[in-house]
C-alpha cells in the first residue's frame, strides 16, 4: 500500500480545472491519482461547479438587463 502525500490546494484546483477542460495527460492522472485524496476533489469539484454555475447566472443577468 502506497502512502499519500498531502496535497495542497493547488494541487487540488489544478486537478480539478484540467480535469474540467479535458486537457490532463495520462502520466498526471496516474501520478495524482495516487497522491490526492478522493475527498478533496469531490469537494473541489463541488466548489467549482458551484462557481461556474453562479457566474453563468451573474453574466446572463448582466446581458440581460
Amino acid at each position: 500500500m502506497s502512502e499519500r502525500r498531502n496535497s495542497g490546494l493547488f494541487e487540488v484546483a489544478k486537478t480539478v480545472l484540467f480535469g474540467a477542460l479535458g486537457i490532463r495527460r495520462r502520466s498526471d492522472h496516474e501520478r495524482e491519482t495516487q497522491a490526492l485524496k478522493p475527498v478533496h476533489l469531490i469537494v473541489a469539484g463541488l466548489v467549482f461547479a458551484a462557481l461556474f454555475v453562479l457566474t453563468l447566472v451573474l453574466v446572463v443577468r448582466i446581458v440581460t438587463s
